[in-house]
């Protein structure tokens, strides 16, 4: 069984997610605000005789993740950040059978088409959607959920978010140095390693970007070097910040490449001289030539180490290390729903797999008999023990070990389970896992899911070995970009 990632979130060249999440389908690097850029499927062009034409285009939709489709010579292209109904003007370069989209300019723009808040929208690529007004955005992520769920029935209205920006309770920040070597913070542009240099983003919570501009600002009179992986030189690698969005707390991780930190008393004492809301600063060495941020030595500079959030009314204390949900007030309503679909009267029993540091497990533990949370990851059961003891739930226990492996030995054993409530990575389940729910017959699945495309894989599964879905419902958990998570409920015939 897959399990998500505990060791730290990949860089975020292509997509935050995510689950940081880490989200699979690529978006092409645009090179500037006004000229855009947008691909095929075939869009990593090679050398040779390129040959371009500029051509007047309608655009007759959107792909799943959000560009403008339009006809070319008999040819479907996909043109990022152009909309339904528009009219534009695109290059079309060819190189064999390669072939490259710019959108030049809209002709005829469409009355959903607003002007990015972010400054830096089309360079970054970290959000999709900010040239579309909120409407707009809704429909596309809800027909969009409604074309890949039609198997299963019609979904529920996504339930969006009021105030659909700064809503991240985690960001991080990479460093580098500039043509004039110039100390610069900033996010990677999609699809490469190319740092744009930026003040804030607009999804981050607001005080962890002051944070960062503050550690940026402090590295020349500290003779901090940013760290370049080309060469291997320099020390500091990226900051990673985790705000408490109901607490306050805040928690600052320098992810550095050596151990050997000089001046760090003096470096923190500066920082919380600055910013004294931070609650705790840790050092996470990463000397390893690897996409993933944090390493695995951990040392603490102040603090406690681990920062308290609320969720649905239980306190979840969260480590560097911890998943947790980027967007708390959207996971509400996603737990919510979730717990709403297993339909529990204080009696059943309740398997919480992939559980982490055990979040939706104990939130069902209040009106379940009895909660199992299984997790491979040891470190994350060992936090999801601790957040039981602390909200004093006497009815949940969480083991460490192979979720499918631990169903399969409780059906053998004769034991049963009422709910299943599964939330995978983006990649979703296996059958060795699934084959495990089926041979345990639970009379509901709860299918909580941040990648509707592997969840309609595995629920196709599930239907074809005894299961109906009976309800979806989808939860706009990242404004501004093409995801959706969505919570299905499946019930055995």
């Amino acid at each position: 069984m897959k399990k998500r990632k505990y060791s730290g979130d990949k860089k975020m060249g292509t997509k935050r997610n995510q689950s940081t999440k880490s989200h699979s389908k690529k978006h092409s690097k645009v090179a500037t605000r006004d000229k855009l850029q947008g691909q095929n499927p075939h869009k990593n062009q090679r050398p040779g005789n390129k040959k371009s034409v500029t051509a007047k285009v309608n655009c007759t939709g959107l792909t799943d993740d959000g560009k403008g489709i339009v006809q070319w010579e008999g040819k479907q292209l996909e043109v990022e950040h152009l909309l339904p109904g528009e009219t534009a003007e695109i290059t079309v370069s060819t190189s064999g059978k390669y072939v490259a989209v710019e959108l030049k300019r809209v002709i005829t723009p469409s009355e959903n088409r607003v002007k990015p808040a972010c400054s830096y929208y089309y360079e970054c690529g970290g959000c999709q959607l900010q040239h579309m007004n909120g409407q707009a955005q809704m429909r596309f992520k809800q027909v969009t959920i409604e074309k890949l769920m039609e198997p299963f029935g019609k979904p529920q209205p996504i339930l969006t978010m009021d105030h659909p920006y700064g809503y991240r309770n985690k960001s991080h920040t990479t460093f580098g140095l500039n043509k004039d070597r110039q100390i610069i913070g900033g996010l990677y542009a999609q699809n490469s390693h190319r740092l744009i240099s930026m003040d804030r983003c607009l999804i981050h919570d607001p005080k962890a970007d002051e944070i960062w501009q503050t550690i940026k600002d402090m590295m020349k009179s500290f003779r901090i070097q940013p760290y370049n992986e080309d060469t291997g030189q320099g020390f500091l690698r990226h900051v990673l910040v985790k705000v408490g969005k109901v607490s306050g707390e805040i928690m600052v991780v320098l992810v550095v490449a050596s151990p050997v930190f000089k001046g760090k008393n003096n470096f923190v004492k500066a920082l919380r001289k600055a910013h004294p809301e931070i609650t705790t600063i840790l050092m996470n060495v990463n000397n390893k030539n690897t996409s993933m941020v944090l390493g695995d030595q951990e040392k603490l500079l102040f603090g406690k180490g681990t920062i308290t959030d609320t969720l649905c009314g239980l306190k979840f204390d969260i480590s560097a290390k911890s998943f947790y949900q980027i967007n708390p007030i959207q996971t509400e309503k996603l737990y919510a729903k979730a717990i709403e679909m297993a339909q529990l009267t204080g009696k059943e029993t309740v398997i919480d797999a992939y559980c982490g540091i055990g979040t939706i497990g104990l939130i069902a533990s209040q009106k379940a008999g009895k909660v199992i949370g299984v997790e491979l990851n040891k470190d994350a059961v060992r936090d999801a023990i601790h957040n039981s003891k602390r909200n004093g739930v006497k009815n949940a226990r969480f083991y460490q070990g192979d979720a499918g492996k631990f169903m399969v030995e409780m059906a053998a054993r004769g034991e049963k389970a009422d709910v299943v409530i599964m939330d995978p990575p983006r990649s979703g389940s296996d059958e060795a896992f699934l084959s495990s729910v089926v041979k345990l017959k639970p009379k509901r699945v709860i299918y909580v899911s941040c990648n509707p495309e592997t969840q309609v894989r595995d629920m196709k599964y599930l239907t074809k070995n005894g299961y109906e879905v009976i309800g979806i419902q989808p939860v706009d958990m990242f404004p501004q970009t093409v995801h959706v998570e969505t919570v299905a409920e499946l019930v055995l015939k």
